[in-house]
């Protein structure tokens, strides 16, 4: 499953432009709505492939929404994506009222989430979607930790009826599934290392520091079991509670704010089926600063979003574990 000492990257949104024209050849039904980033999140390939089912309406965001609904009414599978700041940033209101709550096949395919989107700054780093996005009812939400995770999921939404919400990175992003056989299950979560004294539960770009994590603590005597949680909603709250009861402590990695996300939906299960520490590595409530590409790893440092405080948190949880 794993990729082991061999260590490589690929782009997630070059999986996802050639994931949706790979759909578009064999499903007629399927569309692209973009807003002047297609090139960006690579959605251009589609258009380049069937010029006549991409339609870029601008810089309107609340437009592409609505668009995208309106296709998915005349009966047509509507992919919709631009950045995360636009979308939802921009757009709360006509997703909520336009597509989750008549429960149209739109799905939210959008990039540059995170702290992690160059030299862009605060105003276009989205860390608070995932909280948005998880409370409005209907919505499903995912987030892949690499581009092999993006193919199978792109396919999953495309063949899975209502709203979707899909957060991707704007960097390439190490390659963590090698086999392609791996499930990939709407609600459920992967186990990528097994381990017995404490879990990491991960998504997105920190999935690979949260294994890196798993490394330095066996070096350590302790042993760590890592999960990619890409569902985040639904969420799989029999494996959270399984991990929660056979290991007694969990941390949490990922690229948004502490408040509401990963950290806080997987403390919400935990609390009503089997309570233990549990300690949140993110964003602690605060806007991010600018960085130059060559920088996106010393910027992550200096919010915490690093193996070594993955490591950091998963001592911390243990020392309050009563396991």
């Amino acid at each position: 499953m794993l990729l082991g000492s061999e260590k490589r990257t690929a782009d997630m949104r070059g999986a996802y432009g050639d994931t949706l024209v790979e759909l578009g050849r064999d499903d007629p039904r399927i569309v692209c709505v973009g807003g002047d980033t297609t090139e960006s999140l690579k959605t251009k390939k589609f258009g380049d492939k069937y010029p006549e089912r991409m339609f870029n309406v601008g810089i309107a965001e609340a437009n592409i929404v609505s668009v995208a609904a309106g296709l998915a009414i005349a009966g047509k599978i509507a992919f919709a994506s631009t950045y995360a700041a636009f979308i939802p940033g921009r757009c709360i209101d006509q997703i909520r009222n336009t597509i989750c709550y008549p429960y149209l096949n739109v799905k939210l395919v959008v990039s540059h989430a995170g702290l992690t989107v160059g030299p862009d700054g605060a105003s276009h780093q989205q860390i608070e979607d995932v909280a948005e996005m998880r409370a409005i009812p209907n919505m499903r939400v995912l987030v892949p930790a690499d581009a092999v995770a993006v193919k199978y999921l792109i396919r999953m939404v495309a063949s899975t009826a209502g709203p979707f919400y899909m957060r991707l990175a704007r960097p390439s992003s190490d390659i963590i599934y090698a086999d392609q056989s791996t499930a990939f299950e709407l609600g459920r979560g992967n186990i990528l290392e097994d381990g017995s004294d404490a879990t990491i539960i991960g998504c997105g770009l920190m999935v690979s520091r949260a294994l890196e994590a798993a490394k330095e603590l066996k070096r350590k005597g302790i042993s760590c079991r890592v999960v990619d949680m890409f569902s985040i909603k639904p969420i799989d709250n029999d494996l959270i509670a399984r991990c929660a009861k056979e290991t007694g402590a969990i941390a949490t990695a990922e690229e948004h704010n502490v408040i509401g996300g990963l950290g806080g939906v997987v403390s919400e299960v935990i609390g009503e089926t089997y309570p233990v520490p549990v300690k949140r590595v993110g964003i602690h409530d605060i806007f991010g600063e600018s960085a130059r590409d060559e920088e996106i790893d010393v910027l992550l440092e200096h919010y915490g979003l690093t193996a070594t405080e993955i490591v950091k948190a998963v001592l911390e949880a243990r020392s309050r574990s009563r396991k």
